[in-house]
């Protein structure tokens, strides 16, 4: 008799206190109904209210519910690598902590893996956040279409299924600036889509902030598309070309001077051009190197070979290296 099949949920948790009792509660009538054998695996990103209390206690009740305690805030992109390398199902599914992703929906997902894809993500339709978030969303996704080779789904979150072979290319992946969706789109293999219609936040107050959002946006197009170099260049050749054209004009401004000297031709009259002129070059050029930068920024970590995260303690999980890279 071949042995059971696992299903493991992997769910970064940071600031999410009030949300943690009903996920698990709503999670476990799920899961318990699916014909496998099952193990949530709760990553507490260093939460500073008592969210490690209430997931201790709910290790103990259920020894299916499992806690990783990561020593410091890495990030939920990094605590998610950090449950899935912790992970020991047959498949591995991925979702938040705010129950925005809904635990119903998981069935949809284990569906589609049972008939044979290898990745099955959630596509979110009618979100609940307000205006600007979901237009900061659309832009994000349509600039990364157009950026990137790889096609990264719009409106796909981190919340699917993972194969465990997906699983295990994703934790063979040594790379420090992660974007879950984006690598999961990398890896190829048989991959399909679902609607989920996007809940809103059980309760709380959501720990991602602007800032955060704005830089996994940058960690998606830096890391998946190297078209912002060849935005450098080519500013930099428009600029050239311009300074190009301006040499002809000046040559043009000073030959109509020396033949009708009674009718100057003033090319480029004015202090204001020159500063403006002067700008323009300057701020090119800092995009130039801003962009730079960013690519230099992420060589740096990399070579640094730094644990990817620190682990401060398990619970229901076996012991291994505190230092994952």
């Amino acid at each position: 008799m071949p042995p059971e099949k696992m299903i493991s949920v992997v769910i970064p948790t940071y600031k999410s206190e009030p949300n943690l009792s009903e996920l698990i509660r709503r999670l476990t009538g799920v899961l318990s109904k699916l014909p496998y054998s099952h193990e949530i695996i709760f990553v507490n990103d260093n939460s500073p209210d008592d969210s490690c209390s209430l997931l201790k206690a709910a290790c103990q009740a259920d020894p299916n519910v499992k806690l990783i305690n990561l020593s410091r805030n890495f990030g939920q992109q990094i605590a998610t690598s950090a449950g899935l390398r912790y992970s020991s199902g047959d498949a591995v599914i991925v979702m938040d902590d705010d129950l925005q992703d809904p635990p119903e929906f998981i069935p949809e997902l284990v569906g589609k893996w049972d008939q044979g894809n290898d990745v099955v993500y959630a596509i979110r339709t009618n979100r609940k956040e307000g205006f600007f978030k979901k237009l900061g969303y659309k832009m994000f996704y349509l600039l990364l279409s157009r950026l990137s080779p790889i096609r990264i789904p719009q409106d796909s979150g981190d919340f699917g299924l993972l194969d465990r072979k997906i699983v295990e290319i994703l934790n063979s992946m040594p790379e420090r600036a992660r974007l879950i969706r984006g690598l999961r789109a990398w890896v190829g293999f048989r991959q399909t889509g679902v609607e989920c219609e996007r809940g809103s936040r059980f309760k709380g107050e959501p720990a991602y902030s602007l800032m955060k959002m704005i830089r996994l946006s940058m960690n998606g197009i830096f890391a998946f598309s190297d078209a912002p170099l060849q935005l450098s260049s080519t500013l930099g050749f428009v600029v050239s070309l311009i300074a190009f054209l301006g040499m002809i004009l000046t040559i043009i401004q000073r030959i109509m001077t020396f033949f009708f000297p009674s009718n100057p031709v003033a090319v480029w009259p004015g202090f204001s051009t020159i500063v403006l002129a002067i700008l323009f070059l300057g701020g090119v050029q800092l995009i130039g190197i801003g962009i730079l930068g960013e690519y230099v920024a992420r060589i740096y970590n990399e070579v640094k070979q730094r644990p990817m995260f620190l682990v401060r303690e398990t619970v229901n999980l076996p012991k291994k290296e505190q230092a994952q890279t």
